[in-house]
């Protein structure tokens, strides 16, 4: 029995020495974002391994398909690209630390209702949380991990930089990555000279990019994009993102 006790508490040190040092790279790998542009994501990695299946995608070839991710920082993009997010993804996001409860309740209700188009409740913070730091895929651990990754953003970066990684990594194609690279794929130009119609076009087809893209937008996409210029001018314009872009 005394033996058996020994192996516990051994075991039970090692588990907590594992899981010290986990939290403390977690911290570590965080605190490094704070200043320092990703140099890819999982989710890039992932994507460059695999090409999307699906109509509009047959035929690819590996070789033509290489990621586009160009890091700007928020003095280098439109003002009209976070006004334009917030007002599609998150329009509290200046207000909430990370959790909207009303979005979520309002998505679990909706869902509940039996609707036709599942919502989500996700807040800008959390896509950060699981495009920047966690593996494509759905399971409980999984949302475990984005919960305690947007804790740690919130608790560690400003709503500046939370924005600022958020339109670097998003995916707004096939391998493209990122405000930048949309830009120059989809406009042919610079993401500092993109136009509100431009902005929320992007903004727009972020919910499912392989499926509503800027590059050939239909009419949902057309649709999302008028949604999402009616609630830019709701929000007052740019004057509303005023906060975040330093001015």
């Amino acid at each position: 029995m005394t033996d058996y006790k020994k192996q516990a508490r051994r075991a039970g040190r090692m588990v907590l020495q594992v899981v010290v040092v986990a939290f403390l790279a977690s911290v570590a790998w965080v605190l490094l974002y704070r200043w320092v542009s990703p140099p890819a994501t999982w989710l890039m990695l992932d994507r460059r391994a695999h090409a999307p299946v699906g109509k509009g995608y047959q035929g690819l070839r590996e070789q033509d398909r290489h990621i586009q991710y160009h890091f700007r920082t928020l003095d280098e993009v439109s003002a009209q690209l976070p006004l334009a997010l917030v007002a599609a993804e998150d329009q509290r996001f200046l207000l909430h630390h990370g959790f909207d409860g009303t979005a979520l309740w309002k998505a679990a209700k909706s869902n509940f209702e039996g609707k036709k188009q599942l919502r989500g409740g996700s807040t800008i913070s959390q896509q950060v949380a699981k495009n920047v730091f966690l593996w494509h895929g759905r399971s409980y651990v999984r949302k475990a991990a984005e919960a305690y990754f947007t804790l740690l953003i919130e608790l560690l970066w400003n709503k500046r930089r939370i924005m600022e990684m958020y339109l670097n990594v998003a995916e707004m194609g096939d391998c493209i990555f990122g405000a930048e690279a949309a830009s120059q794929q989809y406009f042919h130009k610079s993401a500092e000279k993109l136009t509100p119609a431009e902005a929320a076009l992007l903004a727009g087809v972020l919910p499912n990019p392989l499926r509503f893209r800027a590059s050939n937008p239909g009419p949902q996409a057309r649709a999302k994009q008028r949604r999402v210029l009616r609630n830019m001018r709701r929000l007052g314009g740019t004057a509303y993102v005023r906060e975040l872009m330093g001015e």
